[in-house]
């Protein structure tokens, strides 16, 4: 598989004769539109909030863990489908599921992304939309996220074997 470079910050991936075209304005539009009505929906159901995610987290509501587990069971039922009937992509592609091996630090990388979420009350999904709905001190936790996640990729190679 060759990668060519084009014009602009898109990677073009060539496989024979097929080549993936970049979307382009229209094609990232769609899918701003698709974000905004998904942070209109984290928004309406409260799973932005922070105090939902406190009652969570000090097990004071069912709210979060019945958002969560019913977003685990549509996952599930969603992942079986597409196995059973070989569903493709939107572009033709086959879906592919790679096995994961465990690892113990994610016991350790999973307990510090819960102490980061039940202390700034905000995971990455929703932090757009936290900030969208006015709460701009969100900011903070936003840009320690992106510091957080160049840290990781900067020592990666030296935290595990691969």
């Amino acid at each position: 598989m060759e990668t060519k470079f084009v014009p602009g910050p898109t990677i073009v991936e060539e496989t024979g004769n097929d080549m993936k075209r970049p979307e382009g304005l229209a094609g990232n539009l769609k899918y701003g539109i698709l974000g905004i009505l998904f942070g209109i929906v984290f928004v309406k159901a409260e799973i932005v909030s922070w105090f939902r995610i406190q009652e969570m987290f000090r097990l004071q509501s069912f709210h979060m863990y019945g958002v969560i587990g019913s977003a685990i069971a549509v996952a599930m039922l969603s992942v079986w489908i597409i196995k059973r009937f070989k569903i493709k992509t939107i572009a033709g592609e086959d879906v592919v599921f790679h096995t994961k091996t465990f690892r113990p630090g994610q016991v350790y990388g999973g307990l510090l992304f819960g102490l980061g979420w039940a202390l700034t009350g905000a995971c990455p999904g929703p932090l757009f939309a936290q900030i969208g709905a006015g709460y701009v001190v969100v900011i903070v936790t936003l840009l320690s996220a992106i510091a957080g996640t160049w840290v990781y990729g900067y020592f990666r190679d030296k935290l595990a074997p691969r």
